[in-house]
Protein backbone atom coordinates (compact mmCIF):
# COMPACT_ATOMS: atom_id res chain seq x y z
CA UNK A 1 0.00 0.00 0.00
CA UNK A 2 1.63 3.62 -0.88
CA UNK A 3 2.17 5.44 2.08
CA UNK A 4 0.21 8.60 2.59
CA UNK A 5 1.52 11.60 1.17
CA UNK A 6 2.29 14.24 4.13
CA UNK A 7 0.38 16.91 4.74
CA UNK A 8 1.36 20.88 3.47
CA UNK A 9 0.92 21.48 7.14
CA UNK A 10 3.26 19.22 8.32
CA UNK A 11 6.10 19.31 11.10
CA UNK A 12 8.68 20.38 8.33
CA UNK A 13 6.94 23.12 6.96
CA UNK A 14 5.51 24.73 10.60
CA UNK A 15 8.91 24.57 11.94
CA UNK A 16 10.61 26.38 8.81
CA UNK A 17 8.69 28.59 8.50
CA UNK A 18 9.42 29.21 12.74
CA UNK A 19 12.79 29.18 11.29
CA UNK A 20 12.20 31.90 8.96
CA UNK A 21 9.80 33.89 11.15
CA UNK A 22 13.41 34.54 13.43
CA UNK A 23 16.11 34.82 10.35
CA UNK A 24 13.92 37.45 8.65
CA UNK A 25 13.30 39.24 12.08
CA UNK A 26 17.63 39.06 12.35
CA UNK A 27 18.34 39.90 8.61
CA UNK A 28 15.63 42.87 9.26
CA UNK A 29 16.92 44.22 12.56
CA UNK A 30 19.64 46.64 11.61
CA UNK A 31 17.60 48.36 8.81
CA UNK A 32 14.88 48.92 11.22
CA UNK A 33 17.25 50.09 14.16
CA UNK A 34 19.58 51.61 11.84
CA UNK A 35 19.09 55.12 12.44
CA UNK A 36 18.71 54.79 16.87
CA UNK A 37 21.59 52.60 17.04
CA UNK A 38 24.43 54.23 14.99
CA UNK A 39 23.26 57.51 16.60
CA UNK A 40 23.62 56.31 20.16
CA UNK A 41 27.46 54.98 18.42
CA UNK A 42 27.54 59.04 17.53
CA UNK A 43 26.84 59.23 14.68
CA UNK A 44 24.72 62.36 13.01
CA UNK A 45 21.77 61.76 10.80
CA UNK A 46 23.97 62.15 7.16
CA UNK A 47 26.17 59.16 8.78
CA UNK A 48 23.44 57.09 9.63
CA UNK A 49 22.40 57.16 5.87
CA UNK A 50 26.00 56.65 4.21
CA UNK A 51 27.25 54.10 7.21
CA UNK A 52 24.03 52.26 6.97
CA UNK A 53 24.15 51.48 3.46
CA UNK A 54 27.78 50.43 4.07
CA UNK A 55 27.05 48.45 7.32
CA UNK A 56 23.73 46.61 5.53
CA UNK A 57 26.54 45.92 2.42
CA UNK A 58 28.94 44.37 4.36
CA UNK A 59 25.93 42.36 6.09
CA UNK A 60 24.88 41.34 2.53
CA UNK A 61 28.56 39.98 1.44
CA UNK A 62 27.77 37.90 4.35
CA UNK A 63 24.75 36.36 2.84
CA UNK A 64 26.54 36.09 -0.28
CA UNK A 65 29.64 34.10 1.22
CA UNK A 66 27.80 31.95 3.56
CA UNK A 67 25.43 31.17 0.75
CA UNK A 68 28.04 29.07 -0.48
CA UNK A 69 29.51 27.50 2.62
CA UNK A 70 26.16 26.58 3.85
CA UNK A 71 24.87 25.10 0.01
CA UNK A 72 27.86 23.09 -0.54
CA UNK A 73 27.42 21.83 3.30
CA UNK A 74 23.71 21.24 3.18
CA UNK A 75 24.15 18.62 0.40
CA UNK A 76 27.11 17.21 1.75
CA UNK A 77 26.43 16.72 5.17
CA UNK A 78 22.60 17.08 5.33
CA UNK A 79 19.79 20.02 5.44
CA UNK A 80 19.20 19.08 9.04
CA UNK A 81 22.77 19.79 9.99
CA UNK A 82 23.36 22.82 8.06
CA UNK A 83 20.00 23.99 9.61
CA UNK A 84 21.36 23.40 13.01
CA UNK A 85 24.82 24.96 12.53
CA UNK A 86 23.54 27.79 10.90
CA UNK A 87 21.14 28.97 13.53
CA UNK A 88 24.14 29.09 16.04
CA UNK A 89 26.25 30.92 14.37
CA UNK A 90 23.45 34.08 13.79
CA UNK A 91 21.95 33.55 17.28
CA UNK A 92 25.64 34.02 18.65
CA UNK A 93 26.12 36.63 15.79
CA UNK A 94 23.28 38.60 17.02
CA UNK A 95 23.80 38.41 20.41
CA UNK A 96 27.54 40.06 20.09
CA UNK A 97 25.33 42.82 18.07
CA UNK A 98 24.11 43.67 21.18
CA UNK A 99 27.82 44.71 22.72
CA UNK A 100 29.07 46.61 19.57
CA UNK A 101 31.02 50.26 21.18
CA UNK A 102 32.04 51.36 17.46
CA UNK A 103 30.89 51.07 13.84
CA UNK A 104 33.88 49.15 12.78
CA UNK A 105 32.63 46.07 15.04
CA UNK A 106 29.41 46.97 13.96
CA UNK A 107 30.70 46.00 10.77
CA UNK A 108 32.08 42.63 11.74
CA UNK A 109 29.37 41.41 13.59
CA UNK A 110 26.99 42.22 11.16
CA UNK A 111 29.54 40.12 8.87
CA UNK A 112 29.58 37.35 10.87
CA UNK A 113 25.80 37.36 11.30
CA UNK A 114 25.20 37.38 7.64
CA UNK A 115 27.32 34.36 7.09
CA UNK A 116 24.91 32.47 9.78
CA UNK A 117 21.34 33.98 8.29
CA UNK A 118 22.45 32.42 4.78
CA UNK A 119 22.18 29.03 5.66
CA UNK A 120 18.53 29.01 7.11
CA UNK A 121 16.09 29.86 4.11
CA UNK A 122 17.83 27.74 1.03
CA UNK A 123 17.97 24.77 3.44
CA UNK A 124 14.33 25.19 4.60
CA UNK A 125 13.13 25.47 1.27
CA UNK A 126 14.82 22.27 -0.13
CA UNK A 127 13.89 20.15 2.70
CA UNK A 128 10.05 21.02 2.45
CA UNK A 129 10.17 20.98 -1.54
CA UNK A 130 11.92 17.46 -1.12
CA UNK A 131 9.34 15.99 1.51
CA UNK A 132 6.10 17.31 -0.40
CA UNK A 133 4.86 15.90 -3.32
CA UNK A 134 4.94 18.25 -6.34
CA UNK A 135 1.17 18.91 -6.04
CA UNK A 136 1.92 20.88 -2.83
CA UNK A 137 5.32 21.78 -2.50
CA UNK A 138 4.49 25.47 -4.11
CA UNK A 139 2.02 25.70 -0.77
CA UNK A 140 4.63 24.48 1.02
CA UNK A 141 7.12 26.59 0.15
CA UNK A 142 5.15 29.78 0.09
CA UNK A 143 3.62 29.38 3.62
CA UNK A 144 6.75 28.36 4.83
CA UNK A 145 8.26 32.35 2.90
CA UNK A 146 4.53 33.68 4.08
CA UNK A 147 4.86 33.12 7.48
CA UNK A 148 8.64 33.66 7.69
CA UNK A 149 8.46 36.87 6.51
CA UNK A 150 6.27 38.11 9.83
CA UNK A 151 9.10 38.19 11.56
CA UNK A 152 9.90 42.07 9.95
CA UNK A 153 6.74 42.92 11.52
CA UNK A 154 7.69 41.36 15.01
CA UNK A 155 10.99 43.34 14.84
CA UNK A 156 9.26 46.40 14.18
CA UNK A 157 7.10 45.83 17.14
CA UNK A 158 9.97 44.82 18.98
CA UNK A 159 11.98 48.05 18.63
CA UNK A 160 8.76 50.11 19.20
CA UNK A 161 9.33 48.71 23.01
CA UNK A 162 13.05 48.34 23.57
CA UNK A 163 16.15 49.34 23.39
CA UNK A 164 18.13 48.74 20.71
CA UNK A 165 21.10 46.29 22.02
CA UNK A 166 17.98 44.45 23.96
CA UNK A 167 16.50 43.75 20.23
CA UNK A 168 19.41 42.19 19.56
CA UNK A 169 19.43 39.72 22.11
CA UNK A 170 15.99 39.17 21.60
CA UNK A 171 16.77 37.55 18.48
CA UNK A 172 19.78 35.59 19.47
CA UNK A 173 17.48 34.18 22.39
CA UNK A 174 14.86 33.04 20.03
CA UNK A 175 17.72 31.40 17.81
CA UNK A 176 18.31 29.46 20.31
CA UNK A 177 14.79 28.45 21.56
CA UNK A 178 14.23 27.54 17.23
CA UNK A 179 16.86 24.25 18.10
CA UNK A 180 14.76 23.14 20.24
CA UNK A 181 11.98 22.85 17.77
CA UNK A 182 13.83 21.62 15.20
CA UNK A 183 14.64 18.42 16.82
CA UNK A 184 11.56 16.43 15.81
CA UNK A 185 12.08 17.53 12.01
CA UNK A 186 13.47 14.36 10.03
CA UNK A 187 16.12 14.31 7.42
CA UNK A 188 14.65 14.05 3.41
CA UNK A 189 14.08 11.16 1.98
CA UNK A 190 15.98 12.33 -1.04
CA UNK A 191 19.02 13.56 0.52
CA UNK A 192 19.26 10.37 2.29
CA UNK A 193 19.07 8.53 -0.98
CA UNK A 194 21.81 10.19 -2.90
CA UNK A 195 23.73 10.51 0.36
CA UNK A 196 24.51 6.66 -0.50
CA UNK A 197 24.85 7.21 -4.04
CA UNK A 198 28.44 7.64 -5.92
CA UNK A 199 27.63 10.76 -7.23
CA UNK A 200 29.54 14.18 -7.11
CA UNK A 201 27.39 16.10 -4.11
CA UNK A 202 27.90 19.85 -3.33
CA UNK A 203 29.95 20.45 -6.06
CA UNK A 204 29.36 24.46 -6.40
CA UNK A 205 32.06 24.46 -10.00
CA UNK A 206 29.08 21.88 -11.28
CA UNK A 207 26.83 25.02 -11.65
CA UNK A 208 29.81 26.36 -13.87
CA UNK A 209 31.14 23.85 -15.29
CA UNK A 210 28.45 22.69 -17.69
CA UNK A 211 27.03 25.90 -19.87
CA UNK A 212 23.36 24.94 -19.65
CA UNK A 213 23.46 24.43 -15.61
CA UNK A 214 25.44 27.79 -15.73
CA UNK A 215 23.10 29.69 -17.87
CA UNK A 216 20.03 28.12 -15.51
CA UNK A 217 21.78 29.15 -12.21
CA UNK A 218 22.26 32.41 -13.71
CA UNK A 219 19.24 33.43 -14.64
CA UNK A 220 17.66 32.08 -11.40
CA UNK A 221 19.65 34.44 -9.70
CA UNK A 222 18.50 37.50 -11.50
CA UNK A 223 15.01 36.68 -11.85
CA UNK A 224 14.79 37.99 -8.13
CA UNK A 225 16.82 41.05 -8.44
CA UNK A 226 13.98 43.08 -7.93
CA UNK A 227 13.53 41.99 -4.59
CA UNK A 228 16.36 43.43 -2.75
CA UNK A 229 16.08 46.30 -4.91
CA UNK A 230 13.02 47.28 -3.39
CA UNK A 231 13.68 46.48 0.18
CA UNK A 232 17.60 47.33 0.43
CA UNK A 233 17.35 50.24 -1.44
CA UNK A 234 13.35 52.08 -1.62
CA UNK A 235 12.28 50.88 1.70
CA UNK A 236 15.07 50.97 4.01
CA UNK A 237 16.30 54.59 3.10
CA UNK A 238 12.77 55.33 2.18
CA UNK A 239 13.12 58.49 4.89
CA UNK A 240 15.93 59.69 2.02
CA UNK A 241 13.57 59.55 -0.94
CA UNK A 242 10.53 60.83 1.38
CA UNK A 243 12.90 64.13 2.00
CA UNK A 244 13.57 63.96 -1.52
CA UNK A 245 9.66 64.14 -2.61
CA UNK A 246 8.88 66.69 -0.05
CA UNK A 247 6.81 64.05 1.63
CA UNK A 248 4.59 66.02 3.77
CA UNK A 249 6.01 64.95 7.65
CA UNK A 250 8.59 62.26 8.87
CA UNK A 251 9.04 59.32 8.13
CA UNK A 252 9.64 56.35 9.87
CA UNK A 253 11.87 53.62 7.73
CA UNK A 254 11.35 51.06 10.25
CA UNK A 255 7.46 51.34 9.84
CA UNK A 256 8.44 51.31 5.97
CA UNK A 257 10.25 48.11 5.93
CA UNK A 258 7.08 46.92 8.86
CA UNK A 259 4.22 48.21 6.21
CA UNK A 260 6.19 46.45 3.38
CA UNK A 261 6.96 43.35 4.74
CA UNK A 262 3.13 42.97 6.16
CA UNK A 263 2.45 42.94 2.01
CA UNK A 264 5.61 40.75 1.27
CA UNK A 265 3.94 38.31 3.78
CA UNK A 266 0.79 37.91 2.35
CA UNK A 267 2.12 37.62 -1.26
CA UNK A 268 4.10 35.37 -0.58
CA UNK A 269 1.41 32.62 0.28
CA UNK A 270 -1.16 34.05 -1.99
CA UNK A 271 1.64 33.43 -5.26
CA UNK A 272 1.29 29.81 -3.64
CA UNK A 273 -2.12 29.33 -4.34
CA UNK A 274 -1.49 31.78 -7.78
CA UNK A 275 0.27 29.27 -8.83
CA UNK A 276 -1.34 26.35 -7.92
CA UNK A 277 -4.52 28.06 -9.85
CA UNK A 278 -2.12 28.53 -13.21
CA UNK A 279 0.19 25.51 -12.85
CA UNK A 280 2.80 27.99 -13.51
CA UNK A 281 5.61 29.38 -11.23
CA UNK A 282 6.40 31.33 -14.12
CA UNK A 283 2.84 32.71 -15.03
CA UNK A 284 2.75 33.98 -11.42
CA UNK A 285 6.13 36.00 -11.13
CA UNK A 286 5.38 37.69 -14.70
CA UNK A 287 2.02 38.94 -12.44
CA UNK A 288 3.93 39.93 -9.44
CA UNK A 289 6.56 41.47 -11.40
CA UNK A 290 3.43 43.70 -12.95
CA UNK A 291 2.37 44.59 -9.49
CA UNK A 292 6.14 45.65 -8.19
CA UNK A 293 5.93 47.93 -11.57
CA UNK A 294 2.69 49.44 -10.60
CA UNK A 295 4.54 50.29 -6.92
CA UNK A 296 7.09 52.02 -8.19
CA UNK A 297 5.03 54.13 -10.23
CA UNK A 298 3.39 54.94 -6.90
CA UNK A 299 6.56 55.17 -5.17
CA UNK A 300 8.01 57.20 -7.35
CA UNK A 301 5.18 60.06 -7.96
CA UNK A 302 4.96 61.02 -4.05
CA UNK A 303 5.78 65.11 -4.06
CA UNK A 304 4.62 66.56 -1.97
CA UNK A 305 2.32 63.67 -0.67
CA UNK A 306 1.63 62.13 3.14
CA UNK A 307 3.67 60.28 5.11
CA UNK A 308 -0.01 57.88 4.80
CA UNK A 309 0.47 57.78 0.93
CA UNK A 310 4.66 56.26 1.12
CA UNK A 311 3.36 53.29 3.87
CA UNK A 312 0.68 52.56 1.22
CA UNK A 313 3.14 52.69 -1.56
CA UNK A 314 5.95 50.96 0.32
CA UNK A 315 3.53 47.50 1.35
CA UNK A 316 2.11 48.25 -2.97
CA UNK A 317 6.36 47.13 -3.68
CA UNK A 318 6.07 45.12 -0.74
CA UNK A 319 3.22 42.65 -2.12
CA UNK A 320 4.52 42.91 -6.00
CA UNK A 321 7.97 41.41 -4.58
CA UNK A 322 5.85 39.01 -2.52
CA UNK A 323 7.33 35.60 -4.80
CA UNK A 324 10.52 35.34 -2.90
CA UNK A 325 9.48 31.74 -2.64
CA UNK A 326 8.62 30.51 -5.43
CA UNK A 327 11.84 32.06 -7.32
CA UNK A 328 13.54 30.14 -4.76
CA UNK A 329 11.71 26.98 -4.94
CA UNK A 330 11.99 27.60 -9.08
CA UNK A 331 15.90 27.80 -8.44
CA UNK A 332 15.69 24.69 -6.06
CA UNK A 333 13.35 22.38 -9.34
CA UNK A 334 15.68 22.96 -11.77
CA UNK A 335 18.41 21.24 -10.16
CA UNK A 336 19.41 17.63 -9.04
CA UNK A 337 19.38 16.55 -5.43
CA UNK A 338 22.80 16.22 -5.16
CA UNK A 339 23.64 20.02 -5.67
CA UNK A 340 20.03 21.02 -5.22
CA UNK A 341 20.31 22.64 -1.75
CA UNK A 342 23.91 24.30 -3.03
CA UNK A 343 21.33 25.83 -5.57
CA UNK A 344 18.34 26.55 -3.28
CA UNK A 345 20.86 28.09 -0.44
CA UNK A 346 22.73 30.36 -2.55
CA UNK A 347 20.67 31.70 -5.04
CA UNK A 348 18.28 33.79 -2.80
CA UNK A 349 22.22 34.71 -1.09
CA UNK A 350 23.66 35.92 -4.54
CA UNK A 351 20.27 37.75 -5.10
CA UNK A 352 20.74 39.79 -1.56
CA UNK A 353 24.34 39.89 -2.12
CA UNK A 354 23.69 41.22 -5.62
CA UNK A 355 22.84 44.40 -3.32
CA UNK A 356 26.26 45.40 -2.69
CA UNK A 357 26.10 45.78 -7.52
CA UNK A 358 22.56 47.53 -7.37
CA UNK A 359 24.49 49.75 -4.67
CA UNK A 360 26.82 51.01 -6.63
CA UNK A 361 24.70 51.96 -9.72
CA UNK A 362 22.57 53.84 -7.53
CA UNK A 363 25.52 55.31 -5.35
CA UNK A 364 27.32 56.37 -8.51
CA UNK A 365 24.46 58.46 -9.73
CA UNK A 366 23.33 59.64 -6.94
CA UNK A 367 25.82 62.11 -6.97
CA UNK A 368 24.89 63.48 -10.13
CA UNK A 369 21.30 63.25 -10.68
CA UNK A 370 19.92 62.99 -7.20
CA UNK A 371 17.76 60.60 -5.04
CA UNK A 372 14.64 60.28 -7.32
CA UNK A 373 16.61 59.72 -10.84
CA UNK A 374 19.15 57.58 -9.79
CA UNK A 375 16.64 55.63 -7.70
CA UNK A 376 14.15 54.85 -11.00
CA UNK A 377 16.84 54.81 -12.95
CA UNK A 378 18.61 51.98 -10.96
CA UNK A 379 14.73 50.36 -11.16
CA UNK A 380 14.55 49.98 -14.59
CA UNK A 381 17.51 48.47 -14.64
CA UNK A 382 16.87 45.25 -12.57
CA UNK A 383 13.76 45.16 -14.00
CA UNK A 384 14.50 44.51 -17.36
CA UNK A 385 17.19 42.42 -16.06
CA UNK A 386 14.46 40.06 -14.54
CA UNK A 387 12.33 40.42 -17.26
CA UNK A 388 14.69 39.14 -19.61
CA UNK A 389 15.88 36.17 -17.04
CA UNK A 390 12.18 35.09 -16.44
CA UNK A 391 11.82 34.98 -20.60
CA UNK A 392 14.82 32.29 -20.44
CA UNK A 393 13.77 30.17 -17.63
CA UNK A 394 12.50 27.14 -17.81
CA UNK A 395 8.98 26.26 -16.36
CA UNK A 396 9.28 24.08 -13.38
CA UNK A 397 5.40 23.48 -12.02
CA UNK A 398 5.24 19.98 -12.72
CA UNK A 399 8.91 18.22 -12.45
CA UNK A 400 10.25 15.66 -10.73
CA UNK A 401 12.56 16.11 -8.19
CA UNK A 402 13.88 12.85 -7.56
CA UNK A 403 17.19 12.71 -9.57
CA UNK A 404 20.74 13.70 -10.18
CA UNK A 405 23.10 16.09 -11.81
CA UNK A 406 25.94 14.10 -13.24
Amino acid sequence: MDRKAPSVLNIAVIVGALGYFVDIYDLLLFSIIRIPSLRSLGLDAAQAGTIGRQILNIQMLGLLIGGIIWGVLADKKGRLNVLYASIILYSLGNIANGFVQNVSQYELVRFISGLGLAGELGAGITLVSEILPKEKRGIGTSLVAGIGLTGAVFAFFIKEHFYWRTCYFIGGGLGFLLLLLRIGVLESGMFQGVARMNVSKGNFLMLFNNPTRFRKYLVAILIGLPTWYVIGILISFSDDFARAMHVRGAIDPAKSVMCAYVAISVGDVAAGLVSQALKSRKNAVWLYYAITLGGLFLFFNLEGRSPTALYIAAAVLGFGTGFWAIFVTMAAEQFGTNIRATVATTVPNMVRGSLNLVSLLFNALLASVGYLKSGWITGIVVMVIGAVSLIFTQETYHKDLNYVER
